[in-house]
């Protein structure tokens, strides 16, 4: 493609379908080099947006807007926040893969873990291909995960958070929303991993088809379900939330685990997210049929 030619949102999707389809980096890393992933759900979101800022109050003043952090790293390409896109994807687990870490009571099925390791490694492949080539077609991007001074910050509201936030971003980019164990619940389930590239172009944002951050969540919606809680093996998961450093210390031990049960280099968890009603969709009926039918709602509240 010639430079400054105009980017429709369709050549974003081929791009990101093309190399998932072809590349070879799609791999979970074992022997038969079985493919990571198979598809992927696409939201722009404008880097003018209010909900960046909204973001910035409630996450922290550490968390970066779209133009913080571009204009930290492409100085040559200084832009306004209104210049901005951003562009997220969700890489949905496959069905296999799910259906691996369902069984599981304590530590993640091999598959899980190799999508931990391998599968993010193909995300972080993606996030560069996605910069690389707009950047060949005449607009700068970065990607924020991957910058130098991407860091996690010890969050006292929190305990810990970090500057630049893929589900936050896939949140903005109308692609899901939160549940009780702090997942992102999407159109395919909150099994799933996700990436972004910010980059100096013009696209029509996705619409935000919820009202709520956590629309999609039968806890906080219809205030049943909790199956997650029941999921975790380490309890860091109740009715009050997601207890971040239960969690963290269960993942680091789980390498160990991984080590010595599947013979490679891995962690991983995941429990919560499989065998549990959002696993592959929106359980909340009445939103999961208001994306269907293309219904939006009222413009959302400031989340503080």
């Amino acid at each position: 493609m010639k430079k400054n030619t105009a980017i429709a949102p369709e050549w974003i999707r081929d791009l990101i379908d093309e190399f998932i389809a072809t590349s070879a980096l799609n791999s979970m890393g074992n022997e038969t080099r079985q493919a990571a992933w198979d598809t992927a759900l696409v939201g722009f979101a404008s880097g003018a947006d209010s909900i960046w800022q909204q973001y910035k109050e409630y996450v922290g003043a550490f968390h970066w807007t779209p133009w913080e952090v571009f204009n930290q790293h492409r100085p040559d390409e200084s832009a306004s926040a209104d210049e901005l896109t951003v562009i997220s994807w969700v890489l949905p687990q496959r069905e296999g893969v799910r259906k691996a870490n369902r069984k599981s009571k304590k530590y993640p099925a091999e598959e899980w873990a190799r999508i931990r390791v391998y599968g993010e490694e193909f995300n972080v492949a993606l996030r560069r291909h996605v910069a690389q080539s707009l950047e060949q077609a005449g607009h700068a991007a970065i990607a924020p995960m991957l910058v130098s001074n991407w860091t996690i910050v010890k969050s006292q509201r929190f305990s810990y958070a970090s500057s630049w936030s893929e589900r936050h971003a896939a949140h903005a980019a109308g692609l899901g929303t939160f549940g009780l164990c702090d997942g992102l619940i999407t159109a395919k389930g909150k099994a799933m991993r996700v990436g972004s590239v910010i980059t100096k172009i013009s696209v029509a944002p996705t619409p935000r088809p919820y009202a709520d951050h956590r629309a999609y969540c039968l806890f906080f919606a219809k205030g049943t379900c909790g199956k997650c809680i029941d999921r975790c093996p380490v309890r860091a998961i109740t009715e009050k939330g997601h207890d971040k450093d239960k969690c963290r210390r269960h993942l680091v031990r789980s390498r160990e685990y991984v080590k010595k049960t599947y013979q490679f280099e891995g962690y991983g968890c995941g429990l919560c997210q499989v065998g549990v009603p959002c696993e592959a969709g929106i359980p909340v009926k009445d939103a999961r049929e208001a994306l269907e039918h293309g219904e939006l709602p009222p413009p959302p509240p400031p989340l503080a």
